[in-house]
């Protein structure tokens, strides 16, 4: 022991001691053996005296034995793990054949090392054995102790260690310290103190003088079992163990196997779809599912595979693959199993409750190494792997509830702590046995922030889109219907085709509300049954018929310029929705408030701040300044990312922002029935109208709406508010983010609201085909991108 309290000499004088009153025993064999035993330490002194060169061990090696031989019994010497030690050394005499045999296979680099214990550690420990030796005060120090220590095999097996200690002495030296209990009450508050305890027990201040008999035993599959639940429950909680986690839990089942052949996979079993699946996450195998996602399990098993596993419930093992891959024909599960180069398996039902949660495969590429008898070895294992999969199923689902509740309601995460609150409540109240009801959520007294990007004209480009998809529909039937008249001069034909004219004539003058749903009805209901009937004539008109199906969709409608539309508008507003979801992140972080997007044609945001949905923030008015400085960039930003990806969409479309200030606090209450956020109170409701009418609003004195493409128009009601957002337009025109010019105008009374101003902000585009940065305002970048 590199640094100790104790001065250790090997001595074997309270064994002599029982043997000095072993030879006055009335059993003559007994006093026999002791008065041998005795006469042979005569010969030998330090044995007794004790001695602190360990050379002498070797030197006394046989006496030594003699001494020991009640304690080191020679028949169980091949059975036993034991070994006689100098305390607190790395120092190991008269073993046992089994330990000399293990300790042989380790290897000749192998040193013998406690698992887990710091040099510091050690002196404590040897302090430890003072106070309880020698001041009889017993600080419980005892914690298990263990051996790794590797076979032929190259695998660890792990040893626990059980000492003996009752033939050692412990005595004070002149450098020893004597010990108060105030001193004993200190150190037992000081275990991380090495220094204090150095103090009290200065180094080589007390002579350990003994022996100590080690005795250890094979837990290799319980120390196994142990590194497998804390595998499991890694696997659970550790989002980053997913490197090391397939090996790791692989070393498990070699050991538990003895055999660095065995690998593990695993096949997670849907119920629903009667599937087995790859564990989502981790790097963990699967041999029966090998290059598939998901298969189903009654591909993925044979007849009498499927039987054992889902109807028996107990494992299904195959010693030989090879032999029944061939006497199967290659059916599964061998084929996959043979062709991944394994030759013997276990698969192994994870149950729970009879509920069959997934496979355990076990597969090695030695025959007859996996088998239906050391199947039996899982019996230990499978309670942990079910806790763990049950766990990981719930986390699932939560990670799955997490998902609708951010993707599907509006329950956002900054007020995500009041509905958390009223739901403790509501099972406090359910666990008290009291009548349980969901109070309602309010946040009281918060600044509104609302802000638009609407597509220009969208329901004129949606219907431009209906008529040309409507008018190629009807030229296609009409072309049918003219060659049917010539092959087959009926006047039906003539019928038909005239009103078909009627309606392309309408059509192209004019779309109304109902001419979709009309037009398709009379393909739908009256013309498709004709063509039909002509197609199944086997005549010329086959072709064209069959043309004319394959530009329909499945509403039996021709989907081109719909598609363009609708994938341009789409596009848009993921693209946008993204840039805001990611933006918001960063605001979020400055102050937590609510927030709420929606796409519609184009992207609507609300916002919420104040004191009462900052849980545990102070609230200042610079965080509603902050948070309308950072709408009025992230929309900036908005604008330019749409107008630079417009030469990638189908249909040429434009947009108009608008940002609505609201001069008021308000209050916004939760509806249950709706699910969302709205304001409360009929005062507030002013503010829910302003919004909803006022981007169809027109300058005062003039038929020019107040949104406008290539601006940002931001409707405000005070002086102060005007004060506020110019300073934020020249802070955003330094960055050369928006124009100096700004427009102020009069909004024409909305009903039942007046004294409304807006402020066109133009925005400054950088184009992105641009080799060095530019800055140009919209009517600049048409120019520009029209060049291209």
């Amino acid at each position: 022991m590199k640094d100790s309290p104790l001065q250790i000499q090997i001595s074997f004088n309270k064994l002599l001691e029982v043997y000095d009153n072993q030879q006055h025993s009335d059993v003559d064999f007994l006093a026999d053996k002791a008065r041998n035993i005795l006469k042979v330490a005569a010969t030998v002194p330090q044995l007794r005296e004790g001695f602190e060169d360990f050379s002498l061990v070797k030197k006394y090696e046989k006496e030594i034995e003699i001494v020991l031989q009640d304690a080191f019994s020679n028949v169980l010497t091949k059975n036993e793990i034991k070994a006689a030690t100098a305390p607190f050394e790395n120092l190991f005499f008269n073993t046992s054949k089994r330990f000399d045999t293990i300790i042989k296979n380790a290897g000749d680099n192998y040193e013998l090392q406690i698992r887990n214990m710091p040099e510091g550690h050690l002196y404590i420990l040897g302090c430890s054995v003072i106070l309880k030796i020698h001041y009889g005060v017993d600080m419980d120090f005892r914690r298990p102790l263990f051996f790794d220590i590797p076979d032929q095999k190259g695998l660890f097996r792990h040893y626990r260690i059980m000492y003996n200690a009752d033939y050692i002495d412990i005595a004070p030296t002149d450098k020893a310290v004597e010990v108060t209990d105030e001193d004993i009450k200190l150190l037992m508050d000081s275990f991380d103190n090495l220094e204090l305890w150095k103090e009290k027990f200065p180094p080589e201040s007390w002579i350990c003088k003994g022996f100590i008999i080690s005795n250890m035993f094979d837990v290799t599959v319980d120390n196994s079992i142990s590194e497998l639940k804390s595998n499991l429950l890694a696997l659970n909680t550790d989002k980053d163990s997913k490197t090391n986690f397939s090996d790791s839990f692989e070393a498990i089942f070699q050991s538990i196997y003895d055999s660095k052949n065995v690998k593990v996979g695993f096949s997670a079993y849907d119920e629903f779809s009667h599937k087995f699946e790859h564990v989502p996450k981790k790097e963990i195998n699967s041999y029966l599912l090998y290059q598939n996602e998901e298969i189903y399990c009654k591909e993925a098993l044979c007849p009498s595979s499927f039987k054992t596993l889902f109807d028996n419930k107990t494992y299904f093992s195959v010693a030989d693959i090879e032999k029944y891959y061939k006497l199967s024909g290659g059916v599964a599960p061998y084929k996959n199993l043979y062709e991944q180069g394994y030759r013997s398996a276990i698969l192994a039902p994870i149950l729970n409750k009879d509920k069959l949660l997934g496979i355990l495969e076990l597969v090695s590429t030695k025959p007859f190494e996996l088998h239906s008898v050391n199947a039996n070895k899982l019996e230990d294992v499978m309670p942990y792997l079910v806790t763990s999969i049950l766990r990981s199923i719930s986390e699932e689902m939560n990670q799955i509830a997490a998902i609708i509740q951010h993707e599907c309601t509006s329950i956002h995460e900054s007020v995500y702590w009041k509905f958390e609150k009223e739901a403790k409540n509501f099972l406090r109240a359910q666990q008290r046995g009291d009548q349980p009801v969901f109070d309602e959520i309010v946040f009281k007294d918060v600044f509104p922030l609302y802000g638009q990007i609407d597509i220009r004209n969208s329901s004129v480009a949606r219907n431009e889109s209906i008529q040309k998809d409507l008018l190629i529909q009807l030229n296609l039937v009409s072309d049918i219907f003219v060659m049917a008249g010539k092959q087959e001069s009926l006047p039906i034909y003539d019928e038909i085709n005239f009103r078909i004219k009627n309606y392309l004539t309408d059509l192209r003058e004019s779309i109304e509300t109902s001419s979709e749903q009309k037009i398709i009805d009379f393909l739908v209901e009256e013309i498709h049954p004709v063509l039909d009937h002509l197609n199944e004539q086997g005549t010329e008109l086959t072709a064209l018929i069959s043309s004319y199906y394959s530009h329909l969709n499945n509403d039996k409608a021709v989907y081109k310029y719909r598609k363009d539309y609708d994938d341009t508008v789409n596009n848009i507003n993921k693209k946008l929705a993204s840039i805001i979801d990611k933006k918001q992140q960063e605001a979020q972080a400055m102050f937590p408030h609510y927030f709420e997007r929606y796409k519609t044609d184009g992207i609507e945001h609300n916002m919420y701040i104040g004191a009462s949905i900052a849980q545990n923030k102070k609230y200042s008015p610079i965080y509603l300044q902050n948070l309308r400085l950072w709408q009025l960039r992230t929309m900036c930003e908005m604008e330019n990312t749409f107008y630079n990806m417009q030469s990638e969409l189908p249909v040429k479309l434009g947009v108009a922002s608008l940002i609505f200030v609201h001069s008021d606090t308000l209050s916004v209450r939760f509806r249950m029935d709706e699910r969302q956020f709205d304001v409360d109170g009929t005062y507030n409701a002013r503010y829910e109208v302003v919004k909803k009418r006022i981007d169809k609003a027109f300058i005062a004195g003039s038929r020019e709406r107040i949104t406008k493409e290539g601006m940002i128009a931001i409707v405000y009601s005070s002086k102060k508010h005007e004060k506020e957002y110019l300073r934020y337009v020249e802070l955003l025109h330094a960055q050369n983010i928006v124009s100096k010019e700004v427009e102020i105008h009069e909004v024409e009374p909305l009903q039942g609201v007046s004294g409304l101003k807006v402020m066109l902000v133009k925005v400054l585009y950088t184009h992105k085909n641009e080799g060095e940065q530019k800055y140009y305002t919209y009517k600049d970048l048409l120019e520009v991108i029209n060049t291209y």
